[in-house]
């Protein structure tokens, strides 16, 4: 029987002619990430096991991007422990406030990652960078601790679910919705411990952020990872980022998938996720002018420069509602500096939002546009867990840039064609 993509990755990090699902394995890392939250705990793990060294101090990435610029004394204390590490073994991909950007946007801009890799990080949207051609996958700070130091990592090796992505994506319609829809069909557990494996003529109509956002949000579905096939826009997005030797994997003729979706492009309607979970999914037709009370534009899911262009093409000219609080919040530095390079920062500030430096901020309920009891918001972040942005009153609808714009201009849950 023949191999899936994640298969194929993960055999070639083994050593292995073929594995299949189930099958333990021990594969090599290219990379392994921490940040500031997830980053000091695997560095108390490291001490306390008593190791010495790191397996490649150009392999590891420490990026300080949940708190910062540290909104506490806690948050502080625990930057200081990931710089001290940094520095005692002069890790290569540190970043820190100022150059900072939300990793699992930065890593690919830096070009830190690429085909064919294998990465974990203790971070669970480390997925994204199946959208690369990679297996990337989240794990917990014991693990990260023993990748860096020794290089490996076990393995249980998930069968594989293909999503058959087909015609092309109408306005206003973008890679948010594909996701919030798959997720939709198949529930937060549909694809648990099993890789999302994107196919089919409608994969070259995804832009390469496209293709970020939905392997972002593979872990909403449970999945062990996300992964796209390579082509010629991943070739264009990595040239001059990507710099070690490309390795391109295609799933066999014969691969085993335990089922397949099929979602046509030509379709599908701006969508959003209502409380309290991924899978809470509507057509904003059809929850259109509900109450809210904030909007978030940004996070590792939605905070590239196709989101922001996407934003400000609706709010250029146009004012947020009065009562509303629209925060804007570009992922990474270059992000930022494009931003205001093309007229966008100005574009959000005319508009009446707030502009930040890069930062996860709000997504997990860090800082930056924390809710109190009773409050909604709409946002580009990826999770809407009881909680998950403030009070445990409060809501979080998961939207796309367009959407999420054109509500802070409504005041309610809205579409770019209500406008």
């Amino acid at each position: 029987m023949g191999m899936t993509m994640t298969q194929k990755i993960l055999a070639d990090h083994a050593g292995l002619e073929s594995v299949k699902a189930g099958d333990l394995i021990e594969a090599k890392l290219d990379i392994v990430l921490g940040n500031d939250i997830t980053g000091p705990v695997a560095i108390d793990v490291f001490d306390k096991a008593g190791f010495t060294k790191v397996f490649d101090k150009e392999k590891i990435a420490l990026v300080l991007d949940h708190y910062t610029p540290c909104k506490d004394i806690k948050s502080a204390q625990l930057c200081a422990t990931a710089r001290e590490f940094a520095k005692r073994f002069d890790l290569k991909h540190f970043y820190d406030t100022g150059e900072v950007g939300i990793e699992h946007a930065l890593l690919p801009e830096k070009g830190i990652v690429g085909p064919g890799d294998c990465i974990i990080g203790a971070d669970s949207h480390t997925c994204t960078y199946g959208a690369l051609g990679a297996f990337s996958t989240g794990v917990g700070s014991t693990d990260m601790a023993a990748g860096m130091a020794m290089g490996e990592n076990w393995f249980k090796v998930p069968s594989a679910i293909k999503v058959e992505l087909k015609g092309q994506l109408q306005p206003h319609v973008s890679g948010k919705d594909v996701i919030l829809h798959l997720i939709g069909l198949i529930g937060v557990d549909g694809a648990l411990y099993r890789s999302l494996e994107f196919t089919g003529e409608g994969v070259k109509a995804l832009t390469m952020d496209d293709r970020f956002t939905i392997a972002n949000m593979a872990i909403e579905a449970g999945a062990k990872n996300g992964i796209f096939p390579v082509d010629e826009k991943t070739m264009e997005y990595i040239e001059g980022r990507f710099t070690r030797p490309v390795k391109v994997f295609e799933a066999d003729p014969d691969a085993e998938y335990d089922e397949t979706v099929v979602i046509d492009l030509d379709t599908l309607k701006p969508t959003v996720s209502m409380p309290h979970l991924p899978s809470n999914t509507k057509t904003v037709d059809e929850v259109k002018g509900l109450e809210i009370h904030q909007v978030v534009i940004g996070s590792c899911t939605n905070g590239r420069i196709q989101d922001m262009r996407i934003a400000a093409e609706i709010l250029k000219g146009r004012k947020v509602a009065k009562g509303i609080k629209c925060i804007v919040i570009p992922a990474t530095q270059d992000v930022y500096m494009q931003c205001i390079r093309e007229g966008l920062a100005e574009i959000f500030i005319e508009a009446g939002c707030a502009v930040s430096t890069p930062t996860c901020g709000p997504c997990l309920g860090g800082h930056m546009g924390i809710m109190c009891e009773g409050e909604r918001a709409v946002a580009t972040t990826n999770r809407n867990f009881v909680g998950r942005m403030g009070h445990v009153k409060s809501e979080v609808i998961l939207a796309s840039p367009a959407v999420a714009a054109a509500s802070a201009v409504a005041g309610t849950v809205a579409s770019p064609a209500d406008l």
